[in-house]
Formats: structure tokens, sequence, C-alpha cells
């Protein structure tokens, strides 16, 4: 350690090797080799010389000045508050949520929109927290403070506009494969003891591949499986497991103790979970740790790198009508229609006429939309007397002029992303272990920004360019597989019986009344339809994320004894 500097490093650094050779070779750990960084290079070029997923925190003995800083796509979580006394930083808000002056009010835009809106909007702040008193440092940013003051807020490091490649495609999957792999054999050589998410999907799939094929011998892997089939898995992961699983762990998961897990999971979170998913992943996380696993590897990350989701379809029809590419547009949306066409995300031409206009300008191109419906869907919910969400706009960033690169751009840190890996460090951490998300590497994401759209899609089926990196690595069962079920949980099963009759009782009370947030006679009518449509089998969407978030919210607020 050094003689100027006093370190403190929570998570990893990959290219120690690299990082060394400006540092000190003889540093013992990676707390150490950033001192040393630092050192020669100060606290911001410290930052950008590194590969790793961490928060630091880096005292200046000289004249005592602090530094905080987060790893570049913020798989590491870092909060700071303001007190009398000073500055506190920590990985988790509880701890500050202790220190003198720091209160337990609630940030009431949060608590609107956890209440009434999509789970997408949750961080479309990356500068808040759930908490008025605690801010969270967005990724890639650093902090500067002296004599309790903070002198300094900003990024060290951004995404940016960059000509698209123009190599033989088989050149460039030859590039994402050798790059994925080393992510992976970075993370894998200073893991502990070592096992896989495994879904039926491509990305947990490439992982766990990937780490079959650097290290030559088969992992351990964890699933969850479910006994009602809409999201089971079971039989698509069942193609990856003689080429790579050591041994498979499914973990199964009947109508759990819904109440009773979503209390155990704030109080390791410290917040409301965004999703249902993290259920079946915190069951996942505490089968693992009782196995003796440290490091828990997942595929985060690449549905945003590989426009994986369903949703991206339009924002690459739209780059093709702008492009003026209208027979390739003609052909992809009649290929979309065949491959992804339900029963109640109908798929055709007239579909994506009316939707377009919706969901980008395209006199404009790149520029992305809000997503009114989805915007409004709930937003009744929420009185205007609490707050007024009709009033929330998110901020739709704007780096590149391909709308699918702006959209998975504003996932990967607005949207989708950053309450998942919150999510995922909090649970497994909780269990002692620690999250490897190798997609999240910035090198492969600066890498898969300059790929562009049509190696990413092509006649209907995604992550197109995944698929050739992983010829000869992934089983073509797995690789050529066109149907995506999505990493997702049955909760519309678990909000149909005993508990729904729990989240009713929690509305008919005179707390949940009084605290004045959300429109009683509103959420009622959501209940009954909900009853009504998985009860009769109706063709429409449910509201079990609804009901999902007005539990976790309630649920917030009396463990950590929140103040409106």
């Amino acid at each position: 350690m050094s003689n100027q500097f006093q370190v403190a490093l929570q998570g990893r650094i990959y290219n120690r090797e690299e990082a060394g050779a400006k540092a000190s070779v003889n540093a013992p750990n990676d707390a150490a080799v950033f001192a040393s960084l630092v050192e020669k290079l100060g606290f911001v070029e410290a930052l950008r010389s590194i590969n790793g997923d961490f928060a630091v925190a880096c005292l200046d003995l000289r004249d005592g000045t602090l530094w905080i800083g987060r790893d570049r796509m913020g798989v590491r979580p870092l909060y700071y508050a303001g007190t009398r006394e000073g500055v506190g930083f920590s990985s988790q808000i509880a701890a500050l949520l202790e220190l003198n002056g720091v209160s337990r009010r609630a940030n009431r835009g949060f608590v609107a929109r956890f209440a009434g809106l999509h789970y997408r909007t949750f961080d479309n702040a990356p500068g808040e927290s759930p908490f008025e008193d605690v801010s969270q440092l967005p990724a890639a940013h650093y902090v500067k403070i002296r004599a309790g003051r903070i002198l300094d807020l900003a990024s060290y490091w951004q995404l940016e506009a960059k000509p698209a490649f123009t190599m033989p495609e088989r050149e460039i999957a030859d590039a994402y494969r050798d790059l994925l792999i080393d992510a992976v054999a970075r993370r894998t050589c200073v893991a502990g003891a070592s096992a896989f998410t495994l879904s039926g999907g491509m990305d947990s799939s490439s992982v766990l591949a990937c780490a079959v094929k650097s290290s030559g011998r088969k992992q351990q892997a964890y699933s969850t499986v479910y006994d009602d089939p809409t999201y089971d898995e079971s039989d698509e992961i069942r193609s990856m497991l003689d080429a790579t699983v050591e041994k498979w762990n499914p973990i199964r998961i009947g109508v759990p103790d819904v109440p009773g897990l979503v209390a155990r999971m704030v109080r390791a979170q410290d917040e409301p979970v965004a999703t249902a998913t993290w259920l079946s992943h915190f069951l996942l996380c505490e089968q693992a740790s009782k196995a003796g696993v440290e490091s828990l590897f997942g595929g985060l990350g690449g549905d945003e790198l590989n426009a994986g989701e369903y949703e991206y379809f339009m924002l690459f029809f739209a780059d093709l009508m702008t492009a003026g590419a209208s027979e390739v547009l003609d052909g992809e949306v009649d290929a979309w229609a065949k491959h992804h066409d339900h029963p109640i995300y109908r798929k055709s031409r007239a579909i994506v006429d009316a939707r377009l206009p919706q969901l980008v300008d395209l006199t404009r191109p790149g520029i992305c939309l809000v997503d009114d419906a989805r915007l409004e869907r709930y937003r009744a919910a929420v009185r205007p007397a609490f707050y007024d969400l009709a009033a929330f706009r998110p901020v739709m960033e704007a780096p590149f002029r391909s709308y699918l690169a702006n959209r998975t751009f504003q996932d990967l840190t607005r949207e989708t992303t950053p309450c998942c890996l919150r999510a995922e460090d909090r649970h497994t951490n909780h269990f002692g272990m620690e999250n490897m998300d190798p997609f999240l590497d910035y090198r492969l994401v600066e890498f898969m920004f300059r790929v562009p759209g049509t190696l990413k899609i092509r006649h209907g089926v995604t992550k197109v360019l995944l698929r050739q990196a992983m010829s000869g690595i992934l089983p073509d069962d797995t690789r050529l597989r066109v149907k995506k079920t999505g990493w997702n949980a049955p909760a519309h099963v678990w909000f149909s019986g005993v508990e729904l009759g729990g989240v009713r009782d929690i509305v008919r009370s005179r707390r949940f009344r009084e605290r004045g947030i959300y429109d009683v006679q509103v959420v009622d009518r959501i209940l009954d339809e909900h009853v009504e449509i998985v009860r009769d089998g109706c063709q429409a969407e449910n509201h079990m994320m609804f009901i999902w978030q007005l539990l976790n919210l309630e649920t917030w607020l009396d463990e950590l004894k929140v103040e409106i």
C-alpha cells in the first residue's frame, strides 16, 4: 500500500498484469495495485487504466482529499450522503441511514414511479437513490471531496459513437468470440469456487460455454425451473448439459412464500425489488451459497448488446426505414411476424406502421420517443396529491444516429440493466458470493456499439453475430434456437391465490390508505381485472408486475421504516 494514499476497493480488477506494469508488480492485492496507480497517474487516470467491476475510495494523506469512484458499467453499487460532519459513502444504503443527519425520508419521485410506472423508469435519474438524503454515484463517475465538501462530480469514461466495423462479417464474429472468451477467462482466473446461472437462452449459455472453452473443463450450473410451464425452460436448458455442465443444479420453484421472501430481499437490498424474476434469483443464490459457491456468473448485458429483446425489432425496423432499405424492411417484417407472432402481442406490418411513430421520430435519425402507452398504463393508480406523475418525462439520451443503438444504450444506462445489477450484486453479496457479468466488460460494450444492427437482427432472428461467434462453442440446439422465453418468473400464478389475498389485506389496511400514495379504487379495479384474466385464461396482459411492485413498495416502507 502507498505511503501517500489509503485505498478501500470492493470488487475486482481484471487487468492486474497490465495495470501492474504501470504500478507496482509486487502489489499484494487489487487495492494496493490501485493505490500504486494513483500515486503514478492520479485518481482519474487510475480509474481509466483498469478493467474491473469495483467501487473504490482513495484518501490522499497529504491534504485529506477523498476520492470515490465506480466502474464503467455500474456492476458494483456506490452511494454517498452529506452530513454535518462530512460526507459518508457505502456500497449499501443502510449504512448511510445510520449517520447523524441522514434521514429515512423517501425520495417521493422514486416512490411514485415504483407505485405507478413501469420498472424501466426507476433508474432514469442515475444520481438518485430511493432515499431523499442519499445520492447514488452513477456508473463511470467519480467524486472529489475535501473538508467535508464535494468539489467535483464527473464522468471518466463515456460510450462514444465510432465508425461501424467494415471488415468481413466472419472477421467481426471471430473478434467478438475472442473478446468474449477473454472477458470470461479474466474473471474465472480471479474468481473463487465458480458456478454459472443457466437459462435456455443465448447469453448465460454463451458465458458458460466460453468458460468451458477457456478452462478446458465442464462447469457447475444453476437454473430456476417452475411447475408452471409459462416460463419454465427445462427442455431448452438440457441441450447444454452434456457438452458443458459437470453438475446441473435445478432449483424448482412452485408457489413460494412471496411476502416472506420479499421481506428478506428488501432487507438485503435496502430498496424495493424491481421485478419478480429476482425472487427466483434470490432462492438460487441461497442454494448456491450453501453448496460452497463463491462466484456466480451470469449473462446480464447480453440482451442489450446483442439486440435480444423483442422490442428491439421496432427500432431495427426504424433504422431500415430511415436508410431507405424498403425491400430489406419488408422481408424483415414478414420474418418477424412468422417467427414471433403471439395471441396477445401480435406481429404484422400494420402494427409496425402504427407503433413506429409512437416510439421514434422518423424525421430525426436515432431519436427514440418515450413509450407513452407503457408509461400511462398504471399512472392513475398514484394520487396526484402525493406526486404528479403526469409531469414526469423520462430522460432519453441519443448519442448515436441509430434508433437501435440509442434504445440499447438507454437500457444499459437508465432502464433495464441498472436495477438488475443492483439486485444481482446484493443477492450474491448477501449470501457471501460475488457476481460476474462478462458481457459488461467495457471492451465488449465498446466493440458491440460498433456492430451494425444488420449483424444483430436478420431474417427475424436476434443475436445474429453472437450466434456466429459461438459456432463450435455452443451446441447448435442452443445456438440456432429462435424461440425466446425470456428470463422471467410465473408471478401471475403467485398472485392468483393466497398471496393475492394478502395483497388485498394490505390495500384494505388503514396504514395503506393513510400513506396516501395510491388511489385505492383504481388499485381494487386492477386486482379484480388481474383475477379475471388469470382465472379465465383471457388473451390479455395480466397485472402481475403492478402487484409485485405494490407488495415490494409497501414491504420496503415497513421494513426500513421509511418516512413519507
